[in-house]
């Protein structure tokens, strides 16, 4: 049986490691087709994902295979959701694996473009920002057992405000989830403004809360005025009585948009991936900790950037995003 290790030693070596081969990964990618990609990556087949290094001296080939989920509020409780899963990985790969609680999202999309992350599941709106500045591919997500999927941002309010419509943020103030999130910012901003005439820092007031979980449970106990969020997670978190149905109303909801995508690191070895890919596509849902806490969704289907997430890419555009790598 395979043993899950300590995080941080594993994160150390592999950050070392990373180092001594950045040179090499960096000079190879110097001169190459990459669209809107960092400078390190190559995107010579136009997929609008990196390219695996075509020195496989360049090829990462992990002892510990490191996993992490987007931010949560409490990452313990889903460390235990995903316990299944990693043990899964780790006999499909014959590798130990390790889930890596990340505390933000920038945290999260520096520890792939690192080398300290392999494997990580990413909120919508982030995707093009680790596709792009992180070097992720992704190549997963979930999906209910038929193969459908997706997710609505809903504009809430706690339940005893007087807002009713979109129109009435005006002169408000309304908070954001994080940056790079699509529903918790970039959606909004881009569905406000077009459909109600409403900009952010002009018609309406602004601040972020940090994650999903935050916005939720501020609207609950009426510390916000307004938020928009991501229906998946509130549904997990009415599920699992930290907040109350009626704590709160829906003042807007979207059309559906993909919801988290998985993805790899862009130099990680193939073998090693196409193991990867077979853990994703094999686990059993039927009785899984995952089941229990995603309970719309009933196994991983596969996803290609692209043409998945174009509609993100559209969303981005109109709030004029650039994916800028610092």
């Amino acid at each position: 049986m395979l043993k899950i290790k300590s995080i941080m030693p594993v994160l150390a070596a592999v950050g070392l490691a990373w180092t001594m081969n950045m040179v090499t990964s960096s000079d190879a990618a110097a001169e190459c087709e990459r669209g809107t990609l960092d400078k390190q990556y190559c995107d010579i087949d136009h997929d609008l994902v990196a390219d695996l290094p075509t020195d496989p001296a360049d090829w990462v080939n992990p002892d510990t295979i490191i996993f992490s989920y987007t931010p949560v509020e409490d990452p313990a409780v889903y460390a235990k959701v995903w316990d299944g899963f990693i043990k899964h990985m780790a006999a499909v790969t014959g590798k130990n694996v390790v889930f890596f609680p990340v505390q933000s999202y920038a945290a999260q999309y520096e520890a792939m473009r690192s080398g300290r992350l392999h494997i990580a599941g990413v909120n919508t709106g982030g995707n093009p920002v680790a596709v792009n500045c992180a070097g992720m591919v992704p190549f997963a997500m979930m999906a209910s057992a038929d193969g459908s999927y997706g997710y609505e941002m809903e504009i809430i309010v706690p339940a005893n405000s007087d807002m009713m419509t979109p129109a009435d943020i005006k002169g408000r103030t309304l908070t954001f989830t994080s940056p790079t999130s699509n529903s918790g910012n970039k959606a909004p901003s881009a569905l406000l403004k077009s459909e109600f005439g409403l900009v952010k820092d002009v018609d309406f007031e602004t601040n972020f809360s940090g994650k999903h979980d935050n916005s939720i449970l501020g609207i609950a106990n009426g510390d916000y005025e307004v938020a928009p969020i991501a229906n998946s997670v509130l549904k997990r978190m009415i599920d699992r009585d930290v907040i109350k149905a009626d704590s709160y109303k829906t003042i807007y909801k979207s059309e559906t948009f993909p919801t988290t995508g998985y993805g790899h690191a862009h130099n990680l070895h193939p073998e090693v991936a196409a193991k990867v890919k077979t853990a994703f596509f094999t686990f059993e849902w039927a009785g899984s900790d995952l089941q229990a806490e995603f309970k719309k969704e009933g196994r991983f289907v596969s996803i290609h950037h692209k043409s998945d997430w174009n509609v993100i890419r559209k969303i981005d555009a109109a709030n004029g995003v650039s994916y800028s790598c610092k």
